[in-house]
């Protein structure tokens, strides 16, 4: 195992294991969650932006949401599902780490976008993150996901100038990638 990724169990193994903003609850996922997870996998506007893979089976999305849960529940990973009340509005999980900093990927309900959860869950994750001792908090969008962009900016993240394209379902994406350091 590298020492990036023995740094960052120990890290998370420091975790929270449930986290809390003003309006939302942010907790590992459960059992209680697959239904709402692959309503999620399977929802044509998430698809859109979140990189899920289309499935072959129904099996196949319940083993993808058996994975997240177990990840989720582990030391190894920072998988949370963000709820409003009783309502599950989102997840967040992360998709790289290399030394002190950590990339994030989100998605909103598209039933409950436009309230500000999305804003409200990175935020709350990249407060958690840096109190774990991570110095830096990435993510990217699509180009065109100027809500994804805006959502991070209102987080505090900034463009790094860095780009990526990505083939993603047939099409050529330009994926943008922000940041924001501990410091700033």
């Amino acid at each position: 195992m590298s020492d990036n990724r023995i740094q960052f169990i120990n890290k998370l193994a420091l975790r929270s294991r449930d986290l809390a903003s003003e309006r939302l609850n942010l907790r590992p996922l459960t059992g209680a969650d697959r239904e709402t997870l692959l309503r999620l996998f399977y929802n044509e506007e998430i698809k859109k932006t979140y990189m899920i893979p289309d499935f072959s089976s129904e099996d196949e999305a319940v083993r993808l949401f058996e994975r997240m849960k177990a990840l989720s529940n582990s030391d190894g990973h920072f998988i949370y599902l963000a709820l409003f009340g009783d309502t599950a509005v989102g997840f967040l999980n992360d998709t790289c780490v290399e030394g002190n900093a950590i990339e994030l990927g989100y998605v909103v309900d598209p039933e409950h976008k436009n309230r500000g959860f999305a804003t409200e869950m990175l935020k709350t994750a990249i407060a958690e993150l840096f109190r774990l001792g991570f110095e830096t908090v990435r993510a990217g969008c699509f180009e065109e996901n100027t809500a994804s962009r805006r959502v991070m900016e209102k987080s505090g993240m900034r463009f790094t100038g860095e780009t990526e394209s990505i083939e993603y379902r047939g099409k050529t994406h330009r994926c943008l990638m922000l940041w924001i350091g501990k410091d700033r």
